[in-house]
């Protein structure tokens, strides 16, 4: 559903998507029709959130690809009530049997025993430490985290453990685990980057229905700063024609605000979150929609996603350039990227257990 001509379905609120897209492995496609009864105007009705645990017999998962900054992730959740429209995890949902569009909002998947199998694998013998990324495909700290509080449980592990990682995220509830992030941060450990895709409350409220505000994520950089938790801002999704203009002015406030890294991402659609952007655009955006699917081709070899490695994060050609130019002068100005934050793998121990041989001088078991 992309032309100029078909049916433009209204904003559902507090939502990203405005419908369930069907996924890329079912055999069917459905679409809205206009069968004149006047039904496309009728108020949707209220989209209720189901949580549902997930098993698993992991908790790691293991990157090898060239153009990502770290080797192992933890996601606690799959799906993610934030709802923001431009989530390159949102085919995700479809291994489930799930619409990448408002599925994915709307029926969360966890991993309570999250804590419990993170604690075996860091006690196997093979086990060797790298930093573990925590938001890297669903935010850690989306809303059902208040309750569940799997996350914090994650953290608990990694201070037994003394296990460096890095957090990013959306969320100004980070703050609640002040109490384990600070001790962590003092042993070089820990790492919290929050994601500032733009400082217009509007937009961001269409585009990031359930995230925290703008300036809430600036406050949240600022208390994690005067707790000792190194801090960094990510600037994306860039959307040409969209946000890209503000990518200065938020490395400004972010650099404010005590951040001492940055870094971006060129949007990126792959699978169905292609149709669920330009649908997304239709409801909210029709008059720049051209324009930034435009820009967006240009910048993406002429299609809408480059899933290449080293281009599918920063794009190519001469708009690309000038985003990636305009970012790095930025960063300059602020004094972001100065120094890169090192996390410390020496500290890693195995905590004790009854019946384990007492490691000299500090109680823990050493590899």
């Amino acid at each position: 559903m992309s032309g100029d001509d078909e049916i433009r379905l209204p904003p559902i609120k507090g939502r990203g998507a405005v419908r369930n897209v069907c996924g890329r492995f079912e055999s069917h496609e459905v679409t809205p029709f206009d069968d004149g009864w006047g039904s496309l105007d009728e108020t949707a009705p209220r989209l209720t959130t189901t949580v549902t645990p997930l098993r698993s017999r992991g908790i790691l998962t293991r990157n090898d690809s060239p153009d990502i900054p770290f080797e192992v992730s933890i996601n606690p959740y799959q799906g993610c009530e934030h709802g923001c429209i431009y989530c390159f995890a949102r085919p995700t949902h479809a291994y489930h049997d799930l619409s990448p569009g408002l599925d994915f909002e709307s029926r969360i998947f966890f991993k309570g025993d999250a804590p419990e199998l993170l604690r075996k694998a860091l006690r196997k013998p093979d086990y060797r430490v790298s930093p573990i990324a925590l938001g890297t495909n669903t935010d850690p700290y989306q809303p059902v985290e208040r309750r569940l509080r799997i996350m914090r449980g994650i953290l608990e592990v990694l201070g037994e453990f003394r296990h460096p990682l890095s957090i990013v995220t959306k969320s100004n509830l980070v703050l609640r685990d002040l109490d384990l992030l600070g001790p962590m941060a003092a042993q070089g450990l820990v790492s919290v980057y929050l994601s500032v895709t733009t400082l217009d409350r509007t937009l961001a409220r269409r585009m990031e229905p359930r995230a925290a505000t703008p300036e809430r994520r600036l406050q949240t950089l600022a208390s994690l700063t005067v707790a000792g938790v190194p801090t960094g801002v990510l600037a994306s999704p860039m959307i040409p024609g969209l946000n890209d203009a503000e990518i200065e002015s938020i490395l400004e406030e972010a650099a404010q605000s005590g951040a001492r890294s940055a870094g971006y991402i060129l949007l990126r659609l792959p699978y169905e979150v292609k149709q669920l952007f330009v649908e997304w655009l239709d409801v909210h955006y029709p008059d720049r929609k051209k324009k930034i699917l435009s820009r967006l081709a240009e910048m993406r070899g002429g299609r809408l996603n480059d899933p290449r490695f080293g281009s599918r994060m920063r794009g190519e050609g001469p708009h690309a350039d000038l985003l990636r130019r305009r970012f790095e002068l930025a960063c300059r100005r602020y004094g972001l990227n100065v120094e890169r934050t090192e996390l410390d793998r020496s500290r890693f121990r195995i905590p004790a257990r009854a019946g384990d041989q007492l490691a000299l001088f500090d109680g823990g078991v050493r590899r």
